[in-house]
Parts: C-alpha cells; sequence; structure tokens
C-alpha cells in the first residue's frame, strides 16, 4: 500500500471512528467532512465510493444498531427516549422505520427479538466496515475438527443469486414460523457451485437449520437432510461475514496444497453463530468455515 493511499484510508478511518464516538450528536456532513479533512463538497460522493453506502445511510445503520441494543438489554430507559438517541424526533417515526426494518416494533423486538432479520439489516454496515480492514490470513489459523453428522431442514437455492434475497426471506419466515431461532438452532449454508458462475443462473447454495424435527414430506418449502460427520478444515472469520469467498479462496489456494490433505466429495459449507451478550443484546456474526477432507 502506498503512502498516499494509506493516508486516504487512515482519514476515513477516523470519521468512523467519530461516528462510533458521537452517535447522539450532530453527524452531518460538515462535521464528518471536517474530520476527515476533505471538502464537504466532494466528501459524500469519496465517503460513498470507499464504503458503499451514503453518509446518511451509514449513521443511520449505526444509531439503529445502538437502538436495537439498548432496547434488547436497557429495559429501564423509555422507547421514546432511545428514539432520541436515534436521531428521530418522535417516537412513531422511529416505529415505522424500525418496524419496517426489522419487522417488529421496538415495543415488541424489547420482549423478544427476532435476531434474524436484525443480522440481515447490518450486512450493508458489516461490509463497509470491512472496507478499511482487510483480512489476512494465515496457515495457524485453520485448525482440523472431527464433526458430528448434523440434521438439518433444507431450503435449496437454484439459479441467479439476484433471487437470493427473497430465498432468504422464505428461509426465515418458516423458521420463524416453527419456532427455531438463530440464537438457539444453527444455520449453515452449503456453497454448491461458485459465488459467480459464468452462467448465473448455475448458482447453487443449499440454506439449512439443524434440527431433530420431522419434516413433512409434504412441505412447500423445506426438505430434510444431513450435513454429514467427518473430518474438516475450519477457518473461524470474524469480518465480512457476507462475503465468504476470500477465506474459501485462503483455504483452497494457501492452507489446501500446504497441509497434504486431500478434500471429501461434499461441498464447503458454513455455520453462522449469533453470538450473545451477557445483557440479552446481539453482537455480530461469527462464521465458521468447513472444507470437508477425507
Amino acid at each position: 500500500m502506498t503512502a498516499a493511499r494509506k493516508n486516504y484510508e487512515d482519514r476515513m478511518q477516523r470519521v468512523l471512528d467519530h461516528i462510533d464516538a458521537h452517535l447522539g450528536d450532530d453527524l452531518d456532513l460538515e462535521v464528518l467532512s471536517s474530520v476527515a479533512a476533505f471538502s464537504k463538497f466532494h466528501f459524500h460522493r469519496q465517503f460513498a465510493a470507499t464504503f458503499g453506502l451514503s453518509v446518511h445511510r451509514y449513521v443511520q445503520l449505526a444509531r439503529m444498531k445502538r437502538a436495537s441494543h439498548q432496547l434488547a438489554s436497557e429495559k429501564g430507559r423509555s422507547v421514546t427516549e432511545i428514539a432520541m438517541d436515534a436521531g428521530y424526533d418522535a417516537p412513531d417515526a422511529f416505529a415505522r422505520a424500525f418496524r419496517g426494518r426489522f419487522g417488529q416494533s421496538p415495543s415488541s423486538f424489547r420482549k423478544s427479538p427476532d435476531w434474524t432479520p436484525w443480522l440481515a439489516a447490518f450486512g450493508p454496515l458489516n461490509n463497509a466496515r470491512s472496507r478499511l480492514m482487510p483480512v489476512h490470513y494465515e496457515i495457524d489459523d485453520v485448525t482440523i475438527r472431527d464433526v458430528p453428522p448434523t440434521p438439518v431442514a433444507i431450503l435449496e437455492h437454484r439459479g441467479d443469486r439476484a433471487g437470493l434475497p427473497a430465498t432468504i426471506e422464505t428461509f426465515i419466515a418458516w423458521r420463524k414460523t416453527v419456532g427455531l431461532s438463530p440464537a438457539t438452532s444453527p444455520t449453515f449454508n452449503i456453497f454448491r457451485s461458485e459465488r459467480t458462475p459464468a452462467d448465473p443462473g448455475d448458482y447453487s447454495m443449499d440454506l439449512c437449520v439443524g434440527t431433530e424435527l420431522p419434516i413433512d414430506p409434504d412441505d412447500a418449502v423445506m426438505r430434510a437432510g444431513v450435513i454429514p460427520g467427518g473430518r474438516c478444515a475450519v477457518l473461524r472469520i470474524e469480518h465480512d461475514t457476507h462475503n465468504l469467498e476470500p477465506a474459501a479462496l485462503f483455504l483452497y489456494g494457501s492452507w489446501l496444497p500446504a497441509s497434504g490433505e486431500e478434500v471429501r466429495d461434499f461441498p464447503i459449507y458454513c455455520r453462522r453463530h449469533l453470538s450473545l451478550s451477557p445483557d440479552g443484546g446481539a453482537q455480530d456474526v461469527v462464521v465458521e468455515l468447513f472444507l470437508p477432507l477425507k
């Protein structure tokens, strides 16, 4: 990285750090551009080009993430107070925005948080933050583990990735209907194709939830299956968990040739862990990527 590039990224990182530390303060374009020492006439485009979303959208998501944590863990604070801290002038406006993003009212979320749409809502925020924090994996980051067979309910996505959000919504709705929360029932993705195949229609992935519940053979959404047990190389991922391709390419391109291991005849897959803090608030997702070995 050149000195000029590092200086540029350091100035952008200062903006993210300032936002984190001043979510309750005025975070308009003039304030944030001055933190980075960039012109306010250009900063909005510089920010969007660097992070993939606008300054306003980033601040809005960061405030909403904090508000959701406060609802779940700070039971003594009123919804109105939390709404004001999130930058809303009225609790009704906050409630509409909150329901639109998470599918629950603030009061319902406080009583019984549904973390699945919560995780999906902050994908753009997590992706933005990861752009200035490239992750470099090392051979020693990989462990080999004997994994037991895992019974799962499977929803198959076949076809263009553009249709994946709709498949995910169907998956979320089904697991909510049967009461399989991500906080108690593990989530797996089985990657049966390249992330970007030459023909987009060849994209193939299975969305799975770990469960021993019987699945009706006539279920219109899910089918029963098993992720087979066996030896696996496991790589833990804590950043940019919405794009696992760099981690997968590290396993195939660096770790596997150096390990002397041979892959087993089952696709690479991941388990997504929802980490909960002691006070009940959700933390960021942690992913374990599994490369099946002979």
